[in-house]
């Protein structure tokens, strides 16, 4: 099934949960219902609030509409027709207010309609694959000074094989949940001193600083790391088009009789930089790397370990570049994309273009050139990809990159984005090879996205059990007597020493024991030392995997861990 039908199926679904509730609860006021990644929701006002135990009876009674196979038939009717047929109804009423046209679209099946602009199967007898997941809260438009509402998830596939494969990969999921594993690795927790921002833990600190590391070791060649500060004038948000287009989302500070924003993106900080001085053609392209910490506001309901966070790090790059550049460095920017997920395991990666959205800042036209030379680079190097209508950011289209973990999920981390308006607004210029001056296009490039969710992704996706090369512990060393306790030292002095990982369990616990206790941690290596390991000077390494290897020199396990460590 393709993916503009699946999205039709998901669609509809969401509109039989409406039919269903209305037909089982009347006097419920429907407010909308979007198609999700994976599914549908639906967001009601019940005269009484809905429980988690009328989910089966409303998934009940949706199966019994649709075995009714009811035409689903749109159509457009008038504004004031509109009102008539939604007049209880005060958030259709607002939404027929806010279109712009004379007429709006309408969907019906049996004596159900909705509002709607479509995008639907042919009739209810089309939707058989689904489940309603959970119940949430949520606020009409998303702004918590609306309309307090509920809201009903579900999934939808084409089979029910689709179906039973998304519902056991849920159910794996939850074992291996990234907020309950942080927990037990001991690598993050979440305090309600501050809601949606991560406390990392020693360990968890670790991992973030490999992932950081990492990338730097990616860029070393190409590009130059800048730093910007966190906090900058209200004016320069004005200048860049944040503030008209992302104000909710902004923290703001007045001192002095200035206005401060907490940033929520690190683009202004590296224009200013580029701005520091003229620039000449031959400088051209110019790769600036931050891994900048960024605030948004996210509704406290929403929030979600990782996953959605208020506070988090970019791994940023802008590249300045001349038009004649662009498709270039996109490919290039692809390319460092692929290796980067390829060295985590993540193999298969889908690509989509996301266009204009309804809020946006510059002329349409620059848009379309920007969206036409991605297109244009993904095309010339064979890729496909999807297009996204509406979805871009607000001051450009951009490609999207989704990877696919281990549990078959698949996630939006990467980001490549065309920017003709930034450099405008801000009067940036090179000048070119006949002295005349040029606005370079910007760049505006993520692979990970936000490390703190990428980190989570990755929990998830090892399942707690991190490669060697990113353990936050990659060995601890097991005494099978208190006897060894002293050889132990040494060999922990020597690997430490060596850049290795390494802790020593002084426990006194059984070697059993220990061995369960770093299996738990998910500790790669345990080096396991008794009187004959003393004698020889050697170890005895078990891996996870349950593999172990006998007379081991610690010279040559130093050896071995630094190959395993390289990037």
């Amino acid at each position: 099934m393709n993916s503009k039908r699946l999205d039709n199926l998901r669609h509809s679904a969401a509109h039989l949960l409406a039919q269903a509730v209305l037909e089982l609860y009347p006097g419920t006021k429907l407010a909308i219902g979007p198609t999700t990644q994976v599914g549908f929701f639906y967001d009601f006002l019940p005269t009484q609030n809905f429980k988690e135990e009328d989910l089966s009876k409303i998934e009940k009674k949706m199966h019994e509409l649709a075995e009714k196979d009811y035409k689903i038939i749109g159509k457009q009717i008038s504004k004031d027709e509109a009102r008539k047929l939604f007049k209880d109804n005060q958030f259709k009423l607002e939404l027929i207010n806010s279109i712009a046209d004379d007429t709006v679209g309408v969907y019906c099946q049996g004596d159900f309609c909705d509002l709607c602009r479509g995008g639907h199967v042919e009739s209810t007898g089309k939707i058989k694959h689904f489940k309603l997941t959970n119940l949430a809260g949520s606020y009409w438009r998303a702004d918590k000074d609306n309309q307090a509402l509920q809201r009903i998830h579900g999934v939808a596939f084409e089979t029910k094989d689709d179906l039973d494969k998304y519902l056991k990969q849920i159910e794996e999921a939850k074992k291996y949940d990234h907020r309950k594993l942080g927990k037990e690795l001991g690598l993050f927790s979440f305090h309600s001193e501050a809601p949606g921002t991560a406390f990392f833990h020693h360990k968890g600190l670790i991992l973030f600083n490999k992932l950081i590391e990492y990338m730097r070791h990616m860029l070393k060649k190409d590009y130059q790391e800048v730093r910007t500060p966190l906090i900058l004038k209200e004016s320069l948000w004005k200048t860049s088009g944040h503030y008209d287009n992302y104000e909710d989302k902004m923290y703001f500070s007045k001192k002095e009789d200035d206005t401060y924003c907490v940033r929520p993106m690190n683009c202004p900080g590296g224009i200013l930089i580029f701005k520091e001085k003229p620039h000449s053609y031959k400088e051209l392209p110019i790769r600036m790397a931050e891994f900048g910490l960024d605030y948004r506001y996210e509704l406290s309901g929403v929030l979600h370990g990782l996953f959605r966070v208020r506070g988090f790090t970019m791994d940023d790059a802008h590249v300045f570049c001349m038009p004649e550049q662009v498709e270039d460095e996109v490919f290039k920017l692809i390319e460092l994309v692929k290796k980067v997920y390829n060295k985590f395991g993540f193999e298969k990666l889908n690509m989509a273009i996301s266009t204009r959205p309804e809020k946006y800042i510059g002329d349409p036209k620059l848009w379309d050139e920007a969206t036409d030379a991605l297109k244009g680079a993904l095309d010339k190097k064979g890729f496909e990809y999807k297009i996204q209508e509406g979805e871009g950011a607000f001051y450009g289209p951009k490609i999207e990159i989704v990877i696919e973990d281990n549990m078959g999920r698949e996630w939006q981390c990467g980001t490549i984005q065309i920017d003709f308006f930034l450099p405008k607004n801000f009067e940036l210029e090179y000048i070119k090879s006949d002295q005349t001056r040029e606005i370079p296009v910007m760049i505006h490039r993520a692979i990970y996205g936000s490390i703190e969710r990428f980190l989570g992704i990755l929990v998830e996706h090892y399942k707690g059990r991190f490669p060697f090369w990113i353990a936050p512990v990659q060995a601890r060393i097991l005494t099978i007597t208190d006897e060894q306790k002293g050889y132990a030292q040494k060999i922990y002095e020597k690997l430490f020493d060596a850049g290795i990982r390494i802790e020593l369990d002084e426990s006194g616990d059984q070697i059993s024991a220990q061995i369960r206790n770093a299996q738990l941690q998910e500790i790669p290596w345990m080096l396991v030392v008794g009187k004959k390991e003393q004698e020889k000077e050697t170890v005895a390494l078990r891996t996870l995997d349950g593999k172990q290897e006998f007379g081991i020199k610690v010279d040559e396990l130093i050896s071995k861990a630094k190959k395993l460590n390289k990037f």
